[in-house]
């Protein structure tokens, strides 16, 4: 069966911080190219959705800003939908995507994402105090991986923070990124099937095990935070070096199919 439709993880895959992976600009064309179908999956938290697709087509991709499929934008639909109004952990930017302070209404949740200059001991204990003074108050992840990767190396992620939280307040999060099996199906188109897609990622959980669960082909690429010793299960369908090889084994299948 030819794949019709890609999800592509950016921070890792893609890009790492604000340079491509190899060949990646090159590689995403000849994708597009071809016809397969490509949305940008993402749990990046630090900036808004304006300001990567910005920063993408800065470093030459090529990208409408509507291909961007957040867990920034997931989450937003999930506040406006719950009608609530939080206390954000999140960088001044990713701020952007989510509706003002109701200063008329008590906060009455907290929303992590990825926000370093946020996790500090008052505003942690903020949050601590918001989701404790009533059970039903929300603690909303928009994702909690545990590390990212930096030019430097790898760094601490939000899931320390999300669950320090629960265990301090006995909260359960609501998981909204990767890998929660909404996120997927609602980034897919509604025509096709998820076999018929592929996810490509570094992520052996939020990437790669998270598309499988949903019935999606994985491809895995041993760049940004791939580490050797971290194995998907069940193992992605192809494990390759980079971005570029992920498309050309892409290309491949769909020649074999003759589609």
């Amino acid at each position: 069966m030819a794949l019709k439709a890609a999800l592509i993880d950016l921070s890792g895959t893609l890009l790492i911080e604000d340079k491509p992976t190899p060949n990646a600009v090159e590689a995403l064309k000849r994708l597009r190219d071809s016809g397969v179908f490509v949305k940008f999956v993402t749990n990046t938290t630090k900036e808004s959705q304006t300001t990567l697709h910005s920063n993408l087509c800065k470093i030459g991709f090529q990208l409408e800003k509507s291909e961007i499929y957040s867990s920034l934008s997931a989450a937003n639909k999930f506040v406006v939908k719950e009608k609530l109004n939080p206390y954000y952990l999140l960088t001044d930017d990713a701020r952007r995507d989510f509706p003002a302070e109701d200063v008329t209404r008590d906060l009455d949740s907290v929303v992590v994402g990825l926000a370093p200059n946020a996790f500090n001991y008052e505003q942690m204990n903020k949050a601590f105090n918001i989701l404790l003074q009533q059970k039903e108050r929300k603690l909303v992840a928009i994702h909690q991986g545990k590390y990212y990767k930096r030019a430097d190396g790898l760094a601490l992620g939000p899931g320390c923070f999300v669950k320090g939280l629960e265990y301090a307040t006995g909260t359960t999060a609501e998981l909204i990124g990767k890998p929660n099996p909404y996120f997927f199906r609602s980034a897919l188109p509604e025509d096709l099937k998820p076999e018929q897609c592929v996810m490509i990622g570094d992520d052996a959980n939020d990437d790669i095990m998270g598309a499988m669960k949903v019935g999606l082909q994985a491809v895995q690429v041993k760049t940004g935070k791939y580490l050797p010793n971290v194995l998907a299960t069940p193992p992605p369908t192809a494990l390759v070096e980079n971005f570029s090889e992920a498309v050309d084994w892409i290309l491949q299948q769909n020649a074999k199919s003759g589609e």
